[in-house]
């Protein structure tokens, strides 16, 4: 079974997955949530010039960065143009080859918190759309 069907399947129901604490998979409708993590270098980027405009639930985008020389599966988060950081390094490899095959992925702002930790500022949530 190829990787499309067996979305399409968990989608209808016919399987059940476990949820696992980094990288859950959830329905909602006909979206599955793919992973839940904290935006990674928030603290270096623009992510504070613009961390008053963001909501729960602001949409992000997913930019897949292939020459970056730190990181070969390095997946940058943006808000409008504002590039905020990336997906963690040790949580981006499914992203990654998704978005490497053209899959539609969205991402969007699950968590916002005034924390000194920039680690915990930001909570964001990257879903398949069926």
């Amino acid at each position: 079974m190829d990787r499309r069907n067996f979305l399409k399947q968990i989608i209808q129901g016919a399987v059940f997955l476990p949820l696992a604490p980094t990288s859950a998979w959830a329905i909602a409708g006909k979206t599955i949530v793919v992973q839940e993590s904290p935006i990674a270098g928030f603290q270096y980027y623009d992510g504070e010039e613009v961390f008053a405009e963001l909501r729960v639930q602001t949409p992000l985008l997913l930019e897949r960065e292939q020459g970056n020389k730190y990181d070969a599966n390095a997946v940058a988060i943006y808000y409008k143009q504002y590039k905020l950081g990336f997906v963690p390094k040790a949580e981006n490899t499914a992203v990654a080859q998704m978005l490497d095959r053209g899959e539609y992925l969205s991402a969007e702002i699950v968590k916002l918190e005034m924390s000194k930790n920039p680690w915990d500022r930001v909570r964001f949530q990257v879903a398949l759309d069926a």
